[in-house]
């Protein structure tokens, strides 16, 4: 994730400084064609942000779930622990 977090970064600058030439540029101006492409640069690298933030939310929300099953599946384990423990002592008193 982090080497599309960086790939946005450097996207992001790239389309800063060519937008920036195009702006203060003496001899070069951006037509069209070249408008429409920086154009479509910048809505890819905002598209790809946003896929980016909602894969993240998504891994999060999913790490939680993971977290609290987990905490479910030790208080599982405590439970049966608990009724063996009892099974086991009755089992016992009953031979006696």
């Amino acid at each position: 994730m982090k080497k599309l977090s960086n790939s946005l970064r450097i996207l992001g600058i790239g389309l800063v400084l060519m937008v920036g030439l195009s702006v203060s540029s003496c001899g070069w101006h951006a037509d069209e064609e070249e408008i429409r492409t920086l154009e479509e640069t910048r809505s890819a690298a905002l598209e790809a942000e946003k896929t980016y933030q909602d894969k993240k939310a998504e891994a999060d929300d999913l790490q939680r779930q993971v977290d609290a099953k987990k905490a479910e599946l030790q208080k599982a384990k405590a439970e049966k622990e608990k009724v063996t423990k009892a099974v086991e002592a009755r089992k016992s008193a009953e031979n006696e």
